[in-house]
């Protein structure tokens, strides 16, 4: 092959694009790609431009590649930064993938401020905890000046706190893990 090949272009334009990717992962989407546009000449009457052109360029193709894989690695990672960027890719491709994302964000935002608020009871014991009044019920750091509301939890707050911080991070997970597999658009390689 030259240079000049017009697949070795495109390919390497295409490993360039999967910078993100392993190594192993990336030479296998180039192989896989070369030995599909050879197939495809081979069995029909589409030249080589033609044939690259129905694949659409190839930093399209990457970021496709690259969505799946990671897709694939969020399906059995414990890691929210995974998850959540699984799942923002996700929502960039309709509406059923923004709710995915709305979840994991929602879920991981609540599952940190319970823990916040359970770390921050040793801190601020005078205003940390789940407070209960006449006209009053609320949960974490409460505003000076509210002070017919009395601390429920006590010293127990803390624990209570991040067990449910804990908790919501690892349902959450569990949820958009479930989720991923339905995803029906970057099911490519996996």
């Amino acid at each position: 092959m030259t240079p000049d090949d017009p697949i070795e272009v495109y390919v390497a334009r295409l490993r360039k694009a999967l910078a993100g990717l392993s190594v192993a992962e990336r030479e296998d989407i180039v192989e896989e790609i070369r030995t599909h546009v050879r197939d495809r000449i081979a069995e029909s009457s589409l030249t080589v431009p033609e044939t690259l052109a129905r694949l659409g360029p190839p930093e399209e193709l990457a970021r496709d590649y690259s969505s799946g894989a990671l897709v694939r690695r969020a399906r059995s990672s414990f890691s929210p930064w995974t998850i959540l960027k699984a799942s923002f890719r996700w929502a960039m491709t309709g509406i059923h993938g923004f709710a995915v994302f709305l979840i994991a964000f929602v879920g991981y935002i609540m599952g940190a401020s319970f823990v916040l608020a359970g770390l921050l009871k040793p801190l601020f014991p005078d205003r940390t905890g789940l407070w209960i009044g006449p006209d009053t019920f609320g949960f974490g750091y409460r505003a000076e000046g509210v002070s017919d509301a009395h601390e429920l939890l006590g010293p127990w707050f803390t624990q209570i706190s991040i067990g449910l911080g804990v908790l919501l991070f690892i349902l959450t997970t569990m949820v958009v893990r479930k989720l991923l597999p339905k995803l029906k658009r970057w099911q490519i390689g996996g």
